[in-house]
């Protein structure tokens, strides 16, 4: 079929210089992955469960990853709680009605000897777009975070019809 030993050639070798080419793009290009700096300020990034009434938030930012779980809500009060695999050296929440409004944050509590778990009693959100604006404090370093407030009512897709036949 194929007669001409050029072709051949070029066929073997055009696919390994594509893989090669993808991966040397990739290595001068791509942001190079650095330790948090003493004094430097982070962002989180939140992830999915956010979003969603879940009743959990997962918030990273590389290895650090801290979790706000919503532990009750009710019509005038709602209780969060923080925990991190890192010891934090102290941690902010702020619950705002939009994205657009202020409010100033309030200290958490510590609620172990390692600072690991916070929590917080905080007043009811008042809107369907209220957010979260989080900030605590790791090894002289920032780590700060606005996501949705939607994850605080943990809801099933159940009625409770379907719980009680089960």
């Amino acid at each position: 079929m194929f007669k001409n030993k050029h072709l051949i050639l070029a066929m073997l070798i055009a696919p390994v210089l594509a893989v090669i080419a993808y991966f040397g793009v990739d290595l001068a290009v791509s942001e190079k992955p650095h330790a948090a700096k003493e004094g430097e300020t982070y962002k989180l990034v939140a992830r999915s469960n956010c979003r969603y009434t879940s009743g959990l938030c997962d918030l990273e930012n590389g290895d650090f990853e801290v979790q706000l779980r919503s532990e009750s809500l009710t019509a005038d009060s709602l209780v969060l709680t923080l925990s991190s695999k890192f010891p934090l050296q102290g941690a902010k929440i702020a619950l705002v009605p939009d994205k657009s409004s202020s409010r100033q944050p309030e200290n958490m509590n510590a609620n172990n000897t390692d600072g690991t778990n916070w929590s917080i009693t905080l007043p009811a959100p008042t809107t369907d777009s209220s957010q979260i604006r989080l900030v605590v404090s790791a090894d002289g370093t920032l780590y700060f975070a606005d996501t949705p407030a939607t994850f605080i009512e943990y809801k099933t897709f159940f009625t409770e019809d379907q719980k009680d036949n089960s």
